[in-house]
């Protein structure tokens, strides 16, 4: 196995090629690895697992396998799986526990592999070993396949958001990844092993109010915290002085068990940040009610690592996917090697409250055709928060453009517009000019090509947002998550709970977005959890400051990134061109157009090309040739 794969699970076929491939990828003894066997004794599941937990129950030959952040007792997953008729009644069940775990399953002859809703767990396949060999890890399966780098994929994430469905295509060709709404199902018949996708998730219609939607978004999200503090005994909690971490912490110090925890907070090098004062007087509050043993500390700002440090060597992690934790991944290892320091075994964050919560412009567009009144009244404050002009907000908002005609214009060589109204299915991006003609051609002829046959994720902009938005925060936790393997702290967003998401997306729109109440739903929710005080806050730091300093200090970093650029190598990047942005940090071109996609997808090529045993090949056949 690739060194860089510390955590991993793939489903074998029962097959002799599949026993064969297990000894490829078992691991060496260490704690976390282990097999579940097929009914005929040949590996079933292999994994790799430091930190998370196998749950695992049989029914004759019927099996139900959950990989997750706790260990699921097995009385429940007997309740789960003993009545159940077949696949789909299983996966049905399944609804009952917190949405946090990767399910495979065996009923009869099908066997089924999914991940969650939210898109935090990940499941991904290709046709290995007499059938169908599936996984959590793309590079696993590229590993086992021999699979070159495909430079298409490649390109799409140099874009800042990669629009649905293409961000579902892996970095590697042969690879297939299954939409989080769908199971992979894996049946033997007559002409051989075949594989197929089912839907098994549907979000809920939004039709609760606050008054009757809060209550069941507090107890979900309670639930998911005390499930995965279950056992231990030292935990941390970041608390940045937002409401989502505030939220989080303190549903910690209300779930049952005794045990210490660690409150963590970056102070700012920012004079104006107010994070760092709500932060102390939430740990205030929290010493003060906890009735157990509480600490706080504050790493100081002169501390914390700048964006783009630590770029000079590879990733210790391979990620599955370029991720802008890239450019801060130095400044999440100080966090959480300093709660580690603390003797924590498991770090809870508020990652995705801003996703759930915030609320997107295109959700208030969605209000236009029942309630036309509060449909303008939400979108003319936004209108006045955001500085957008009145007639191209009017246009926006009557517009009735296709999910499809969207995609297909989604990216642009035009430079990028000021001010424009964010009321379609998602943001429109201009072509960063360091990219070549190459990349520019890739990536536009892959969204031409996706919009003949794309279909959004909900019927109307402000639904496809909610659920998009959530997928790509989730999908971008879980590099974060990465970085707490190689520190040895798991690191936890109870807000990606499966069961969270439905209870916040069953909310109606006018309850869950309104622009002159920071996020209202939350604060219902939180209303006997957190003290009024805190809950009080209407402000949200940012850490521009961060990113543009760390430009400046850490531009020899980014320089020598781009001497011998592998991005460049494949003919995607114009790496002389990157290097004399490195010499001006100041340059209005990067303040228009982010490097942080492209710094990410050039750190983890690196890692990715340093993970193959030397002398391997994998590069894209199709276009070597040409960039050679």
């Amino acid at each position: 196995m690739p060194g860089h794969l510390r955590d991993f699970f793939a489903v074998l076929p029962d097959t002799p090629e599949g026993q064969a491939a297990a000894g490829r990828l078992r691991p060496a003894e260490t704690a976390g690895a282990g097999t579940v066997p097929h009914p005929s004794g040949r590996p079933w599941i292999v994994f790799r697992l430091p930190f998370r937990q196998v749950s695992r129950v049989t029914r004759g030959d019927d099996a139900l396998v959950l990989i997750g952040p706790y260990r699921v007792p097995d009385d429940v997953l007997h309740g789960v799986l003993g009545p159940a008729r077949d696949t789909a009644d299983l996966h049905r069940r399944l609804t009952r526990l917190p949405g946090l775990h990767h399910v495979v399953s065996r009923v009869g002859d099908d066997v089924c592999v999914r991940g969650t809703a939210s898109g935090h767990r990940r499941v991904y396949h290709a046709g290995y070993a007499g059938g169908r060999v599936a996984s959590d890890r793309p590079a696993l399966l590229a590993h086992l396949t021999g699979a070159g780098i495909d430079d298409t994929a490649l390109a799409l994430r140099l874009l800042d958001f990669v629009p649905h469905p293409l961000r579902h295509r892996p970095l590697w060709r042969g690879l297939e990844e299954v939409d989080p709404a769908y199971a992979l199902s894996l049946r033997d018949g007559p002409g051989g092993p075949r594989h197929t996708v089912w839907r098994w998730w549907r979000p809920p219609e939004p039709e609760l109010g606050a008054r009757r939607g809060a209550p069941l978004l507090a107890a979900a999200l309670a639930d998911s915290v005390r499930a995965q503090l279950a056992g231990h005994t030292r935990i941390s909690c970041e608390l940045s002085g937002g409401l989502d971490s505030t939220s989080v912490a303190f549903l910690a110090l209300r779930a049952p068990g005794d045990r210490e925890t660690a409150l963590l907070t970056v102070a700012a090098r920012d004079g104006s940040s107010e994070d760092e004062m709500w932060a102390r007087r939430g740990a205030e509050d929290a010493r003060r009610g906890a009735g157990r043993s509480v600490e706080h500390r504050v790493v100081p700002a002169g501390d914390a690592p700048l964006f783009y440090a630590d770029l000079r060597g590879n990733a210790r992690e391979l990620l599955d996917e370029p991720f802008p934790v890239a450019p801060a991944r130095a400044r999440a290892y100080l966090l959480l090697g300093r709660a580690a320091a603390t003797g924590s075994r498991y770090h809870l964050t508020g990652y995705g409250g801003d996703e759930l919560f915030n609320g997107l412009p295109s959700a208030c567009r969605d209000l236009l055709p029942r309630s036309p009144l509060k449909a303008w009244n939400r979108i003319g404050a936004l209108r006045h928060q955001y500085g957008w002009p009145l007639w191209p907000t009017l246009r926006a908002l009557l517009a009735r453009s296709s999910y499809a005609a969207w995609l297909a214009g989604a990216v642009t060589h035009e430079p990028p517009a000021d001010r424009g109204p964010l009321l379609s299915w998602g943001p429109r991006q201009s072509l960063p000019p360091w990219l070549t003609g190459d990349a520019a051609a890739l990536i536009l002829d892959e969204l031409r090509s996706a919009a003949g046959h794309a279909e959004p994720l909900g019927p109307r902009p402000g639904r496809h947002t909610d659920l998009d938005t959530v997928r790509v925060g989730a999908r971008g936790f879980q590099a974060l998550e990465d970085v707490g393997v190689t520190a040895g702290l798991p690191v936890a967003a109870p807000f990606y709970d499966d069961r969270v998401v439905e209870a916040a997306l069953a909310v109606r729109v006018e309850d869950r977005v309104v622009p002159w109440r920071y996020k209202p739903l939350l604060v219902e929710a939180m209303r006997e959890v957190v003290p009024a005080r805190l809950l009080a806050r209407t402000t949200k730091d940012h850490m521009s400051a961060d990113d543009v300093r760390g430009l400046r200090e850490h531009s020899a970093d980014l320089r020598a990134l781009w001497e011998g650029s592998l991005l460049a190598r494949r003919g995607l990047v114009d790496a002389a061109r990157l290097k004399r942005l490195a010499d001006d940090p100041y340059s209005p071109v990067l303040q228009r157009y982010p490097v942080d996609s492209t710094v990410s997808c050039e750190t983890w090529l690196r890692t990715a090309e340093n993970a193959w045993p030397a002398g391997e090949d994998h590069r894209d056949p199709e276009r070597s040739e040409a960039v050679s």
